[in-house]
């Protein structure tokens, strides 16, 4: 069969080259036909209001599936995942074009990268070029690449949990946040999780905002029974899991309106809260639907930047929660008063102090 030529996709007036358009990215299932690579560039730029908007200025980490999704496919999450099939682009690839322009990061270990920073529409539809389907980019604007202007609240099922179970847990998020005095936009993960973004003042450093996930968590696990922020996952039980380490330095969360490596290419879709409310599969919402949606109705998100919220009311909860750390994930430096990194089934007390620090012996 001889190769498809390369086209050129129209993005925002600037032509993107597409090479192997007719690659097949996603297969069919039984609601969706199958989805090839030109599809994807087109789909971002259907979509390319709302994704720049969550992209636009914003260090940017590209999830890459250049041969495609299929069962079975693994994502590379470190060096001991050489063989996996997809993975995370945190530095400019080589070869980009002179529009892709990079902002300068620096991560937990002190190293720093030169991460792609969309300023136009163009850069995501090369992004597609490059395989990428997920786009995960920091709380952070260019201008201040140390101080997020996102809270992001993760609401993660957990075994013997579905997504209903979060959309429950959502509503109740959303009416702890309007109590301190923020507005929440919420979008579906487009797997089984919910997304609660709430734009901040960038005055705050990342501990800070992470604090104020950890208090908003637990005072939404004191009113709700289904919620937990234990980190150990063998005591988390059957409820969803504030992920509140989403707000540390380097951890990012697929953007609204990114597509998702799952069958039928669902979309990390934006919505109101009515309309959250109601959703029971999210899968409905995919390359397919949501195009069409995003015409007809507009951006749920399109007032996200009106207004940025102060975070004093959340580190005002944290102090009188009694400002209790809990852990960060594996890949971090020890961190002041974080409690021991060892599961709480295999600890045994006499070999760490109480800063949690390790005493060998």
């Amino acid at each position: 069969m001889a190769k498809t030529a390369a086209v050129e996709v129209d993005a925002g007036g600037r032509a993107v080259r597409i090479s192997s358009p007719d690659r097949v990215i996603y297969e069919a299932t039984d609601r969706t036909p199958e989805v090839t690579k030109l599809m994807v560039a087109e789909y971002f730029v259907s979509v390319g209001d709302g994704l720049m908007r969550a992209l636009r200025d914003r260090p940017t980490a590209l999830e890459r599936w250049t041969a495609g999704v299929r069962e079975g496919m693994r994502l590379a999450t470190g060096p001991q995942d050489k063989n996996a099939d997809a993975f995370y682009q945190k530095r400019v690839p080589k070869g980009a074009p002179d529009y892709v322009e990079t902002v300068r990061i620096t991560f937990p270990s002190g190293r720093t990268a030169d991460e792609i920073c969309p300023t136009e529409l163009a850069v995501p539809v090369w992004c597609a070029q490059m395989g990428t389907l997920t786009f995960h980019p920091w709380p952070v604007r260019r201008a201040d690449v140390d101080r997020p202007d996102e809270l992001r609240i993760d609401l993660d099922p957990q075994p013997g949990t579905t997504f209903r179970d979060a959309v429950r847990v959502a509503g109740v998020a959303d009416e702890l946040l309007r109590e301190l005095g923020l507005v929440g936009f919420p979008k579906t993960s487009g797997n089984r999780g919910v997304h609660i973004y709430v734009r901040i003042e960038p005055r705050w450093e990342f501990v800070d905002v992470r604090h104020a996930a950890i208090a908003f968590g637990r005072e939404l696990a004191r009113r709700e029974d289904g919620v937990t922020t234990e980190w150990w996952k063998e005591e988390r039980g059957e409820r969803i899991f504030v992920d509140f380490n989403q707000n540390n330095r380097d951890r990012t969360i697929a953007s609204a309106y990114s597509l998702r490596p799952q069958p039928g290419a669902p979309v990390s879709t934006p919505m109101t809260w009515a309309e959250l409310a109601e959703v029971d599969d999210p899968r409905e919402f995919n390359l397919f639907t949501v195009p069409e949606r995003l015409a007809a109705d507009g951006d749920p998100w399109a007032g996200i930047d009106d207004v940025a919220y102060s975070l004093t009311p959340l580190l005002d909860l944290w102090e009188e929660q009694g400002a209790v750390e809990l852990n960060y994930p594996p890949d971090y430096p020890k961190m002041p008063g974080e409690p021991p990194r060892v599961q709480p089934s295999k600890k045994v007390a006499a070999h760490w102090d109480e800063d949690g620090n390790r005493i060998d012996g």
